[in-house]
């Protein structure tokens, strides 16, 4: 087995859990055949030399702020191959004041639509909602949802705004509601690959909580993006 360097950066917003929800994924990368380095901050984007030998990069940093040049790293690195993933907020919701990062990613979060106003008690299960994840007619070939059925979620459904440029494995379908200020479903992307150069991008909006990272068909497509994503032969 070739050795790969996974590179996991964790940060942002603390509601994501970011050090435990990462922490699900290091055995599995390592029993993969991955050596693991774990970065608390973006500064590492900015290291030339530390980027060109990671295969991939693992992100859950929501929200929070990016420099230009670890920006730029970033970026570099996935154009030359290295692969980038990661799930919910923690790669869909990042950095929203850099526009270049949302132009890499290729889908931002917009929002997650909540109960009825009535119903809400000021908590983060106020926007948790029973919805469906619909693998894509592509989805069902692609190596990273092949096999994986529709599934039920209850916890946060992401609106995306996004590009046309992203290959679309997964949807899910934001249904009217009388409190809601639009009048026909959106269906958005659930799960998405996007050619960078020669870097994968597979962002899973699902991962709110430990719970939802460790549902079986969420699990399953986050180490399949991982294995995915790693820069491939042609890419070195």
């Amino acid at each position: 087995m070739t050795r790969k360097n996974a590179l996991v950066v964790r940060g942002g917003w603390e509601g994501h859990q970011p050090v435990r929800a990462t922490e699900l994924f290091l055995p599995f990368l390592r029993a993969n055949g991955y050596a693991v380095r774990i970065e608390e901050s973006t500064e590492v984007y900015a290291d030339a030399d530390a980027m060109a030998g990671t295969d991939l990069v693992v992100q859950c940093v929501t929200m929070s702020q990016i420099g230009a040049e670890e920006l730029a790293g970033l970026s570099a690195a996935v154009v030359a191959g290295t692969g980038f993933t990661g799930w919910h907020g923690g790669i869909a919701d990042s950095f929203r004041a850099a526009s270049d990062y949302l132009h890499l990613v290729g889908g931002q979060f917009a929002t997650h639509p909540g109960k009825e106003p009535c119903e809400r008690q000021g908590v983060q299960e106020d926007n948790y909602l029973p919805h469906t994840v619909n693998i894509t007619e592509l989805g069902r070939d692609h190596p990273v949802t092949a096999g994986v059925g529709d599934f039920e979620l209850h916890t946060e459904q992401y609106w995306v705004l996004h590009d046309e440029l992203i290959d679309v494995l997964a949807t899910t379908t934001h249904p009217t509601r009388p409190w809601q200020p639009w009048h026909r479903p959106v269906t958005c992307p659930a799960v998405w690959t996007r050619q960078w150069g020669a870097g994968r991008v597979v962002v899973t909006t699902p991962g709110h909580s430990l719970d939802v990272l460790e549902h079986p068909a969420v699990r399953t497509i986050i180490e399949r993006g991982m294995l995915w994503a790693t820069r491939t032969a042609s890419a070195s």
